[in-house]
C-alpha cells in the first residue's frame, strides 16, 4: 500500500469537492472494515482517502412513529442495534446488523459501508431492500433519493457517480400488522461470510387471514443481494400457511443464479434459498401477528 492524502472534512459539500477533484483515485471511508482491507490486498490505487465520520448528518440516527427512521451512512452497527427504537420499530434491520462480522468490527462497520462495498453476500443489504428502504446520495450536481434495491449494480460496484457519497438510508415507518426477518446460513458461529442469506418483509390484513403485501429478497446467490419480485406477488392474497411459504420459497430459488466456489456448491445455495425463504416467512408472519394483535388489542403481547 503506498502514501495517500487524508482528510476529515466537517460537511458534505467538503466531502464531495474532495472526491470530485481526484475522482476515481478517491474513496470515502466510514468504517474501513472493507476499505482498509481492500487497499492492503491492492484492490485500489489511490491517492486521497476522505474519513466522513465528522460530518454530522452522517452519523446520526433519528427516530419518530411519523417520519421513520433515518441512518447516516457512517453510523456503525453497534450504535444502530443499541438504539432503543430501532431495535423495537425495525428489528429485521437488527438481524441483519448484529451479525456483520464479530464485537470489534460492528464497532466500526456501518449500513452505508455494507451498501457501498456492493458484496452479494451483504447481510444488510437485503433487510434494507424488504423493508422497502430508500438512499440519499449528495454530489457535485447535488442530492437525489433512489430505492436500496437498485443501489448495487454488480459485485463491488453501485450506483454512485464520481464524486458522489451515500449520505442517508430513510425506512419509511412501520406498517400496520407488519413484520420482517432476515436469515443466513453461514459455517462458523461469528466473523464468516453468508453462504445463502434471506429476507422477508409480510403485512397481513386486518383479520389476520390473508396477505396484503410481502417482499422477499436475497443474499449471496446472483451478483447483487436480489429483490425476488415474483415470490413477493405470488404470496399477496394468499393465506398465511406453510403452502404460501413453500410457493414462495420456490419461486426465489427459481430466481436466484447462485455460483459454486470454496463457501458452497451451486446446488446447496439453492437448496438454502428455499430453506431460509421459508424460515424467514415463517418469522416474518409470527412478528407481523403480533403486531396486528398488540395494534387490536392496545398492548404489547409478550414473546
Amino acid at each position: 500500500m503506498r502514501p495517500f492524502q487524508y482528510h476529515a472534512p466537517t460537511s458534505i459539500h467538503e466531502a464531495v469537492a474532495l472526491l470530485a477533484d481526484k475522482g476515481l483515485k478517491a474513496r470515502p471511508l466510514a468504517g474501513g472494515t472493507d476499505l482498509l482491507v481492500q487497499l492492503r490486498g491492492g484492490a485500489y490505487d489511490l491517492d486521497l482517502i476522505v474519513d466522513v465520520k465528522r460530518i454530522p448528518e452522517l452519523t446520526r440516527v433519528t427516530y419518530d412513529a411519523r417520519n421513520g427512521l433515518t441512518v447516516g451512512a457512517a453510523v456503525s452497527c453497534a450504535c444502530l442495534c443499541e438504539h432503543p427504537d430501532v431495535g423495537a420499530a425495525y428489528p429485521a434491520l437488527i438481524d441483519a446488523a448484529s451479525i456483520i462480522g464479530g464485537t470489534a468490527v460492528q464497532g466500526r462497520a456501518t449500513l452505508g459501508g455494507n451498501l457501498c462495498n456492493a458484496a452479494p453476500s451483504g447481510d444488510s443489504i437485503p433487510a434494507m431492500i424488504v423493508l422497502g428502504a430508500t438512499c440519499t446520495i449528495a454530489g457535485p450536481n447535488g442530492r437525489r433519493t433512489l430505492p436500496a434495491a437498485a443501489f448495487c449494480v454488480g459485485p463491488g460496484r453501485t450506483c454512485l457517480e464520481v464524486g458522489e457519497i451515500l449520505v442517508s438510508v430513510h425506512f419509511s415507518p412501520p406498517r400496520p400488522n407488519s413484520g420482517a426477518r432476515y436469515l443466513r446460513f453461514i459455517p462458523r458461529g461469528e466473523m464468516d461470510i453468508a453462504v445463502a442469506g434471506a429476507g422477508a418483509y409480510l403485512e397481513l390484513s386486518d383479520n389476520g387471514a390473508t396477505i396484503a403485501d410481502a417482499r422477499i429478497a436475497l443474499s449471496a446467490v446472483a451478483p447483487t443481494s436480489l429483490l425476488v419480485e415474483a415470490a413477493g406477488a405470488a404470496l399477496v392474497g394468499a393465506a398465511p400457511t406453510e403452502e404460501a411459504w413453500a410457493e414462495a420459497a420456490g419461486l426465489a430459488q427459481d430466481a436466484a443464479r447462485p455460483i459454486g466456489d470454496v463457501r458452497g456448491t451451486l446446488a446447496q445455495r439453492r437448496h438454502l434459498v428455499g430453506v431460509l425463504v421459508r424460515r424467514a416467512l415463517r418469522g416474518a408472519a409470527e412478528r407481523a401477528e403480533r403486531a396486528r394483535i398488540e395494534r387490536s388489542s392496545g398492548g404489547k403481547v409478550d414473546d
